[in-house]
């Protein structure tokens, strides 16, 4: 065959007689279209001769086809175990001889049927491989176990000698006599194991071993060798056979993590039936979804919307479901429901008493009420040896001021200061409810005024005892007698008049009358035996609370009862956090506060509402859960509306018919904020009303300019200032900024917008009636009409009005005034006059005239 008749790589050649065994090349086929170049070479069989005898004689070489091979006559030397010579790979297997030459169509035929078979080979080459590893790591687990069980038993017997096993007899070695081999025709291993099975023995030769026939199986014993090279990626692949090879680099020990996971296999292997199912107890309020039911059975949410499915009732995930069908679904995956409605994650301490042995005394709570000027604050400042009086804007308290005040025997008071101004009536309540004693102060050269009135009011409504302070008795002209008297009339009867409250006489100014003061409350003290608990729980309430710049939301807590620690988790109102610091009256940070202790706590995730309860939780997941419970009802009860009546529909029209004054509203305490709002709202009329945009506590910002731009607002500030950034916007978008600090300049500002807004009043009076008696006609202007005054004065410049059976047809101005012929500015009542109209023809006899005056006059509310 020549070159150009050579077949091309990786296709077969032609068919015909050939050479059986030949030498060439073959191309490979693999996977993603790679193909490698091999040459194939046949190797012949070596053949032992003694030193001096002559070479052997090659057998011919077929010519046509391979033919039978008789048996040696002599048996050829074996050759040695350690050195396995692999035996040749199986003969290819050749096509059938055909006459004509093969198409291109069967001989790409051809092609595939011969890749399909190399496959078929190399997978279950494959294959053999894989269950050999696994037969060899099963015989490495059997090796583990039966170790451990003869270490497990050589522990449990130590008392018995040692067995000493008797090396066996080794083997006689047999003789093998050397035997000259003849020359063996190369062919076929295959071929030659047949005819060496089908010979008859010969008599008086030794027959030969019969050669191994080949097997796939692969000793467990080979020399380590990458077939593909060192540099491929998998020649360091660790396998089960390699690990198991003593002759590749020594025995290697399993790790101990394969010998757990084998051991784990085989417990979960021997383990026999489902694991049992754990059943829990299911908290179900009454409104939950499908997730977090899921959630809290431990269950996948799919099994449950599969199970509602079934039911009946097609939902999804973030779905509510009432507590019904909650508990329907509990029921069937086999948990326990417990009920609970949403006003169980709220914090009852009405229910929460203390034992009496745990009690212990505690300092009073005194509240200083009445009316404004009347010095609560300078008899404050008296008790405390400071002057609070001088610091307040105008004057005056505009805030709850709580201190703590330590008396020359030891013993300590707490002190609130309250503000007098009509505008912080709620203020007053929350200092009457939260207090013990109600230190009432009544100046002697005022007497009773009307925030005195309410602060006794608010300390009958709270049920607290009451001391009447009368104050300025240095300064001339204080009358305490009519102080005494005046005071019956409200149902308050003093101790000097018969009655059981206690008064005294004191001035701040001059200091008298204040150690008599401390003395009655001691005593009033004294007999309401005041205790708490302090070794529990904290609980206060807020006092005040305001938006700090440089130290966040900050609240003025007065404890009531348990001690309150740096670090304490807690809810208060709709708001939650941790205790950061604790700062006293004096500015002074300490580590806790007991009973009757106002304190400042820093830590607070956002401003709280006056008067909200402080109560110390377990961890910070319950303070969350309750303030969010909490912040979820104040939503609600906002954006319900209330249901639907004719007195409130009317109303509802009335507003809408009113002028909205619209404002935004910042302030430096909770106070202070429903101060101002009380008071605004008090300021409207039928024809405007005060509308609050948005109303909170700290600084101006940005979001509140933006807020008054849409609505055209101003913005109230109250002890706060605007940003820089807010002043920017405020100034580009035309808001106005209104910085007060004494409420009455903020009210009389309002009050004054406000009448502005709506504009001037005009009222009319009527100056003239006249009569129209005869109409003639005017030439030009039309028609004039004589006219009988019958009340007060005509005047040409005055507006006028023609009525007619009651029915205006006419307003306007009188063009022209006569008597007789003459023009005249006024006619007096009496007197007849003649006079025309502008631009109205309309007159007959018998209508009426009157002339009137506007006056404009600026609104006021």
């Amino acid at each position: 065959m020549s070159d150009n008749e050579k077949p091309k790589l990786g296709l077969s050649a032609p068919l015909g007689v050939r050479r059986t065994v030949e030498t060439g090349k073959v191309k490979q086929s693999f996977s993603h279209g790679r193909s490698n170049t091999v040459i194939v070479e046949t190797k012949k069989a070596r053949i032992f001769r003694k030193p001096g005898d002559p070479a052997p004689v090659e057998a011919p070489e077929p010519a046509v086809a391979p033919v039978e091979v008789e048996a040696p006559a002599a048996v050829a030397a074996p050759r040695p175990a350690a050195t396995p010579v692999a035996p040749p790979p199986p003969p290819r297997p050749q096509p059938a001889p055909i006459t004509r030459p093969m198409t291109p169509l069967e001989r790409r035929e051809q092609q595939e049927r011969l890749l399909r078979e190399a496959d078929e080979a190399r997978m279950n080459a494959l294959e053999d491989a894989r269950r050999r590893e696994e037969a060899a790591a099963r015989e490495a687990i059997e090796e583990e176990k039966r170790r451990a069980e003869e270490n497990r038993r050589a522990a449990e017997a130590p008392e018995a000698p040692p067995v000493v096993a008797e090396p066996a007899p080794a083997p006689e070695p047999v003789p093998v006599e050397p035997v000259v081999a003849e020359p063996v025709a190369e062919a076929p291993v295959a071929a030659a194991a047949t005819t060496d099975e089908q010979a008859p023995a010969r008599p008086g030769v030794v027959a030969p071993p019969p050669p191994r026939r080949f097997t796939p199986v692969i000793a467990p014993k080979r020399p380590e060798r990458n077939r593909m090279g060192d540099d491929r990626r998998q020649s360091g692949k660790l396998t089960v056979t390699r690990a198991l090879d003593d002759d590749a680099g020594g025995a290697r020990a399993r790790s101990l993590a394969a010998l757990k996971r084998a051991r784990e296999k085989d417990k979960r292997s021997h383990q026999s039936g489902p694991a049992a199912k754990q059943v829990r107890d299911v908290v179900v309020p009454e409104a939950i979804t499908v997730a977090e039911l899921a959630n809290r059975m431990a269950e996948r949410t799919a099994d449950l919307v599969k199970s509602l499915f079934k039911m009946g009732t097609p939902v999804t995930s973030n779905q509510v479901i009432d507590q019904d069908t909650a508990e329907l679904l509990v029921a069937e995956f086999g948990h326990n429901i417990r009920r609970v409605s949403e006003s169980d994650i709220d914090i009852v301490t009405e229910s929460d008493v203390d034992a009496p042995e745990t009690l212990k005394p505690r300092a009073p709570v005194v509240t200083i009420m009445g009316h404004v000027d009347h010095g609560k604050t300078s008899l404050l400042d008296a008790l405390r040896g400071t002057d609070v009086a001088s610091g307040e804007a105008g004057g005056i308290t505009q805030h709850i001021g709580a201190y703590m005040v330590t008396q020359k025997d030891g013993s300590k008071i707490t002190f609130l200061d309250t503000p007098g101004h009509e505008a912080f009536s709620s203020m007053r309540a929350r200092g009457a409810d939260v207090t013990d004693i109600v230190v009432i102060v009544v100046a002697g050269d005022d007497g009773i005024r009307p925030q005195t009135i309410e602060a006794i009011n608010h300390t009958k409504a709270a049920n607290k005892p009451m001391i009447i302070a009368i104050n300025k008795m240095d300064k001339p002209g204080s009358n305490p007698q009519r102080v005494r008297e005046a005071l019956l009339q409200y149902d308050v009867q003093v101790e000097s008049m018969g009655g059981d409250v206690q008064e005294v006489e004191v001035s701040a100014l001059a200091k008298t009358g204040l150690d008599e003061l401390i003395e009655k409350i001691q005593l009033q003290a004294e007999v309401m035996e005041l205790t708490a608990n302090p070794d529990r729980e904290a609980e206060g309430v807020v006092i005040e609370a305001q938006l700090d710049k440089g130290r966040g939301p900050v609240a003025t807590i007065l404890v009531r009862r348990g001690t309150l620690k740096t670090g304490d988790i807690f809810v208060v109102g709709p708001e939650s956090g941790k205790v950061r610091a604790l700062i006293d009256d004096k500015g002074k940070q300490v580590k806790s506060a007991g009973p009757s202790v106002p304190v400042e706590i820093l830590g607070i995730s956002g401003v709280p509402g006056a008067a909200d309860q402080l109560t110390v939780v377990e961890n910070e997941a319950r303070a969350r859960e309750v303030a969010a419970y909490r912040a979820s009802v104040i939503q609600q009860k906002r954006t319900t509306t209330a249901p639907a009546s004719l007195e409130s529909m009317f109303s509802a029209l009335r507003d809408k018919q009113a002028q909205q004054f619209p404002l935004v509203i910042k302030a430096d305490a909770q106070g202070s904020v429903e101060a101002i709002i009380g008071s605004l709202q008090k300021i409207g009329n039928d024809d405007i009303q005060v509308r609050i945009l948005s109303s909170g506590v700290g600084g101006i910002t940005e979001s509140d300019v933006s807020l008054a731009a849409a609505s055209k607002a101003p913005i109230i500030g109250f002890n706060v200032r605007a940003n820089a950034k807010a002043r920017e916007i405020a100034t580009r978008d035309q808001v106005a900024l209104k910085y007060y600090d004494v409420i009455y300049d903020l009210l009389d500002d309002i009050r004054a917008a406000m009448a502005g807004q709506l504009g001037p009043e005009y009222f009319e009076t009527v100056v003239g009636r006249a009569e129209v008696r005869e109409v003639f006609s005017a030439g030009k202007h039309g028609k004039a009409a004589g006219l009988l005054v019958t009340e007060g004065f005509i005047k040409k410049d005055l507006r006028a009005r023609l009525t007619r059976d009651d029915v205006i047809v006419y307003n306007g101005k009188i063009a022209s005034l006569r008597r007789f012929k003459d023009d005249v500015a006024e006619v007096r009542a009496g007197l007849e006059c003649g006079v025309t109209f502008e631009g109205s023809t309309d007159i007959k006899a018998g209508d009426y005239l009157e002339t009137f005056e506007v006056e404009e006059r600026a609104r006021t509310l």
